[in-house]
């Protein structure tokens, strides 16, 4: 995670983006977009750059459209990592945004929402959000699961998963190489009773599935080929 990959590509955050809105879910600011009266819910936890990224947003959107209701919290407390600011390196921010911080205020999103009424909950992480969704997995707080560009996450926290969970990689990927991509595989392969699929796509970096170039049609398809996964996973396992 302290090489430049988890920092490359950083995205334009706009405080406005998406049809959606920003409410407080949990005591944190969080963009909800989708139907509240849904009884499936589905968490979109954010890499280091946080929940004002745009194409996040596009993605909660379209995710919202197939009839689940999002929810993108702030898990960073307004506090995003900013490349440009030589106060904050990496590893220092990081000390401030563990996530660690970022497992536990998602456990009081997700009792917020089952006390709204919801009754199944999916969640998909990007980089740094993947461990935290991998920690929800653990402990069963979530019925599906979705990996993109995972960091963080160990062979051992794999292990302890047993709900359906997708893993999608990078082939140019230093912080989770396809070598690790496969061990998850077959570690997942090992357990029968759990639904699981991995792939790890070809010719694209590290943060592929947001920070991608809206402009460069290559990555636009590759992003979305994600995407359809992710919501073909989580049609399967949440209704």
């Amino acid at each position: 995670m302290s090489g430049a990959e988890c920092c490359s590509n950083p995205p334009t955050l706009e405080a406005s983006a998406g049809v959606g809105h920003v409410h407080t879910l949990a005591a944190l600011p969080s963009y909800l977009t989708g139907s509240p009266n849904s009884n499936h819910a589905i968490l979109l936890v954010s890499d280091i750059f946080g929940y004002e990224a745009p194409n996040l947003r596009k993605l909660a959107d379209k995710v919202a459209g197939a009839g689940y209701y999002v929810v993108v919290p702030d898990f960073l407390a307004g506090e995003p990592y900013d490349p440009q600011n030589p106060d904050r390196p990496l590893l220092v921010w990081i000390k401030d945004h563990g996530t660690d911080k970022g497992f536990e205020a998602a456990k009081l999103v997700i009792e917020d929402l089952k006390s709204k009424g919801v009754s199944t909950v999916g969640a998909a992480g990007f980089c740094w959000g993947a461990k935290v969704v991998v920690e929800l997995s653990k402990s069963k707080l979530i019925q599906a699961a979705v990996h993109l560009h995972p960091s963080f996450v160990t062979v051992d926290d794999i292990k302890g998963v047993d709900i359906p969970t997708a893993i999608l990689g990078a082939e140019i990927d230093n912080i989770s190489p396809p070598v690790l991509i496969k061990q998850f595989e077959e570690v997942l392969a090992a357990k029968s009773e759990v639904e699981s699929y991995v792939k790890i796509f070809p010719k694209v970096a590290h943060g592929w599935s947001v920070r991608y170039n809206t402009e460069d049609a290559e990555a636009v398809k590759a992003a979305g080929e994600a995407h359809q996964i992710l919501l073909d996973w989580f049609a399967k396992h949440l209704k």
